[in-house]
């Protein structure tokens, strides 16, 4: 007896979803970022407008004042849907725990000297309260935007600056001996340090902005390149002997910056480029967080580097440039 194993080839009816098809053109065959993203976006057969903003339906482009011909012009460069983000991730928490296993095993923190120790105790470890309203920010600009191609990055960056702020937990659990001492008293410098309460203030502030885009230029262009570019990217020198190993143990943090400014930049630079009516509106914002942002960051500066907020002034320098790379008037 003779079996004879033939193939036959199928020929797909569709090659993907027609909301696709549709402005890929002609059926064809899709990403699975394309297939996640592109008009994913609710868009009708709302019952009733919300009760708390009877102004607007659930999910309404006119909740910011940037206006858009098509919300899915500024893509992710990054092609970032769930399982390519969290497979992004999952390889960069690897080198993390892989920094924190040598860390603990040549106890690099824990002969750290007492000026060091003091230094990460209020200079670093106050991060986590920055990192948690920024996680706040990115989850209040997701359900108050429109358009998947921006909100569903933008609660993947929540996401981000939540596991930022366990890392620096983690550091300072490591500076205590695992008491969760350090991250008390840095709750406390957080609320009343005089060289945090004005990164405190513009924190606080950002959370009651209701335009949603203003608030992504505030948190991308002030409280990401300038606050966070400063902390990580120029504060080495505040560390003390513990430099290194707080360049380590911060190193997420330092490639995050990097690859986040690649969508953020990209989505500034897209609405910008829309009209000139968005220029104008952007660059205003852009340099009132700017400008907010270097002037929070002058007194931690001083208090950490003893610079006179020259490293804060340096970051927002660097923050101005990147703004005018995007089109905008700074």
């Amino acid at each position: 007896m003779t079996v004879q194993i033939k193939t036959i080839d199928l020929e797909p009816r569709r090659h993907t979803f027609a909301h696709v098809a549709r402005r890929l053109g002609a059926d064809k065959p899709a990403s699975r970022y394309q297939e996640a993203t592109l008009d994913i976006q609710a868009t009708e057969n709302f019952h009733y407008k919300p009760l708390w903003e009877p102004d607007y339906w659930h999910y309404d482009p006119r909740k910011t004042a940037i206006v858009m011909q098509d919300w899915y012009k500024p893509l992710d460069p990054r092609q970032y849907y769930y399982a390519s983000y969290n497979i992004a991730r999952a390889n960069m928490n690897q080198a993390v725990e892989r920094n924190f296993g040598f860390v603990d095993e040549r106890g690099l923190l824990t002969k750290a000297s007492d000026s060091a120790r003091h230094a990460i105790q209020r200079g670093l470890l106050p991060l986590r309260h920055l990192h948690w309203g920024s996680n706040m920010n990115m989850t209040e600009i997701c359900q108050r935007g429109y358009g998947t191609a921006v909100t569903a990055p933008c609660i993947f960056s929540a996401g981000d600056h939540l596991g930022m702020a366990q890392i620096v937990s983690r550091i300072g659990l490591a500076l205590d001996g695992q008491t969760g001492a350090s991250l008390d008293e840095a709750k406390q410098v957080w609320l009343h340090d005089s060289a945090w309460q004005g990164i405190r203030q513009l924190t606080e502030d950002t959370f009651v902005e209701r335009d949603w885009f203003h608030l992504y230029v505030a948190q991308t262009l002030g409280i990401n390149a300038v606050l966070l570019g400063f902390a990580y990217r120029r504060a080495d020198n505040a560390w003390r002997d513990a430099a290194m190993a707080v360049a380590l143990l911060s190193e997420f943090m330092t490639d995050w910056l990097a690859e986040e400014s690649r969508w953020s930049s990209h989505v500034i630079k897209t609405a910008a480029a829309e009209s000139e009516a968005n220029r104008r509106l952007i660059s205003g914002w852009a340099a009132h967080w700017i400008d907010r942002a270097v002037a929070a960051g002058e007194p931690l500066c001083a208090a950490l580097l003893e610079d006179n907020g020259e490293a804060a002034h340096a970051a927002g320098a660097e923050a101005r440039k990147l703004a005018a790379s995007l089109g905008l008037a700074i």
